[in-house]
């Protein structure tokens, strides 16, 4: 099942220019979802890292990839409407650069889960190529 932006901001609460993430390739509601980024140079975050030679920020391709992930488990029924929010960033590994032209290939697959808790397994690649890894932890949002 492929998602654009809209069917995306549907699932997840982020709008630009923290929308992330231009498209769901695939998605198996709470077990896994692949997305893609396509990165431009007309990012605003390219002003300043850096000048000269952009560089997306490492930080920004765990939020893509996060934001994959919480399209996975927010897409389950018991989920829809909520928030999945970062609780932890673990055995994070930035494999190359990622500059403006690449294509992110970003999956995350939910390898555990606890009630409104879980860890998500995250790879971004550029091509064939592991741009970026780490696990993912998340908490549902609960109604307060």
């Amino acid at each position: 099942m492929i998602m654009h932006i809209e069917d995306i901001m549907n699932i997840i609460p982020h709008r630009y220019p923290f929308l992330l993430i231009d498209r769901i390739e695939e998605v198996t509601p709470g077990e896994r979802a692949v997305g893609t980024k396509c990165v431009s140079i007309n990012e605003p975050f390219f002003q300043g890292h850096f000048p000269g030679k952009p560089v997306m920020p490492g930080v920004l391709i765990i939020e893509a990839l996060a934001q994959v992930g919480a399209v996975a488990i927010l897409s389950l029924d018991e989920f829809k409407g909520k928030v999945a929010y970062f609780a932890g960033i673990d055995k994070a590994k930035f494999r190359r650069k990622v500059i403006p032209g690449d294509v992110l290939r970003l999956e995350v697959e939910i390898i555990k889960r606890r009630g409104p808790m879980g860890i998500g397994k995250a790879i971004a690649y550029v091509g064939d190529k592991k741009a970026c890894e780490a696990e993912l932890s998340f908490v549902i949002g609960l109604e307060e």
